[in-house]
């Protein structure tokens, strides 16, 4: 089998090693053939920190037709951490019998001025985006994910969305809207717009006019999906969203927390060539024997495993001959002890990283829309 389609087949059917847990008779398993402990350890599987494990069980045992929410900005390229890791957690969550609803949040960037807020330019990236997914292998068969663009949405159903927003707003003080800041890649001590003070009010409202059971977004999105939380306290609702939220993959550079689109150093976008892959890698930190805060160790552990289930290192016999790790475990045990060197890693993980990124590739090269979309984008100044 080729390593694209290889790749293709390992994300469409991604989920976890349920052994930790017996399975029970309960039928629960919404058309997948799974009980309710095994769908349970898939969709837990994809947060870092999930309030609350409670809820989600017994959301599941409950409810038919479970909503995830998940969206994004289109503001500019796409890296791998938003590119792979989406359709990982995307195949995830529908193959543990859920829809998704991809809330692609064009007037979102409109107001944090993504594409200095021309909307254009900011449709033509969402379409770009789209069209990425679609060929690193998320599974968008049938009626499983749906992609909802905010603006269409919204104006849709106006009557029943600005009410809701300026609820959510009247009830809350200005320095706990602020604290969501972060939201928008930005800070509460930065000046902001009257648009970006707004912003969170609007995110908070899309969870529930998206009817939305489970909010699946990252760590950095943690503070909006909380007042959404506190705001069906403030209403006196019973069944409040689930929040899980997913690790956020570090820049290549020491010190980087998060990928930035700005700063092409510090990320792998998912239509680089090959030798970008390669020079970058190349360069990443990654000092021997130190697994915290190691940037190629996170991309294997949440990246290369999940797609490939193993990592393979190709190493001469005077340095230990080749060997193949089954677990991250494995892999951060013989990195700390000094029998893994980064000389070693960094070749097999750019291997590993170009399999993966390989479909894309051929996908923008061979699709005259994808082609065209590409161009335009690279084109775009991406504007803070």
């Amino acid at each position: 089998m080729a390593d694209e389609e290889k790749v293709s087949q390992n994300m469409q059917s991604l989920s976890v090693n349920s052994a930790a847990q017996e399975p029970s008779s309960s039928n629960s398993n919404q058309g997948t053939g799974m009980t309710l402990e095994e769908r349970f350890q898939i969709i837990r599987s994809i947060g870092e920190e999930c309030i609350q494990e409670d809820e989600l069980l017994n959301l599941l045992a409950k409810k038919p037709g479970i909503i995830c929410y998940d969206g994004f900005e289109p503001s500019g390229r796409m890296h791998i951490a938003q590119g792979v890791m989406k359709a990982i957690n995307v195949n995830k969550l529908t193959s543990a019998g859920c829809k998704v609803k991809i809330w692609v949040a064009d007037w979102f960037a409109q107001l944090n001025n993504k594409m200095g807020g021309d909307m254009k330019k900011i449709k033509a990236v969402g379409d770009y985006l789209i069209e990425i997914w679609k060929s690193v292998g998320m599974d968008l068969e049938g009626d499983k994910v749906e992609f909802l663009w905010s603006s269409k949405e919204i104006n849709a159903r106006a009557d029943e969305y600005w009410p809701l927003v300026m609820d959510i707003a009247r009830r809350n003080k200005l320095p706990r809207i602020l604290r969501c800041s972060q939201i928008m890649g930005r800070n509460e001590q930065e000046e902001l717009t009257a648009a970006q003070i707004f912003y969170p009010c609007m995110q908070c409202a899309d969870i529930f006019f998206l009817k939305a059971d489970i909010c699946q977004l990252g760590m950095d999105q943690r503070k909006v999906n909380m007042l959404a939380r506190e705001y069906c306290d403030d209403i006196k609702r019973k069944n409040k969203p689930i929040i899980l939220s997913h690790h956020m993959l570090p820049g290549l550079q020491q010190g980087q927390e998060k990928m930035s689109k700005s700063d092409p150093s510090s990320s792998i976008f998912m239509e680089d060539e090959a030798a970008e892959v390669n020079l970058k890698i190349k360069k990443a930190y990654c000092p021997p024997m130190v697994v915290e805060g190691n940037p190629c160790l996170e991309y294997i552990k949440y990246i290369i495993l999940p797609c490939f289930g193993e990592f393979t290192v190709e190493r001469d016999a005077a340095n230990g001959g080749g060997k193949t790790f089954k677990s991250y475990e494995e892999i951060a045990t013989d990195y700390e002890k000094g029998e893994l060197h980064p000389a070693d890693l960094k070749p097999a993980l750019s291997k590993s990283l170009n399999k993966i990124l390989q479909p894309v590739r051929d996908h923008f090269a061979n699709d005259a829309t994808a082609r065209d979309l590409l161009k335009k984008v690279k084109s775009y100044r991406v504007s803070r």
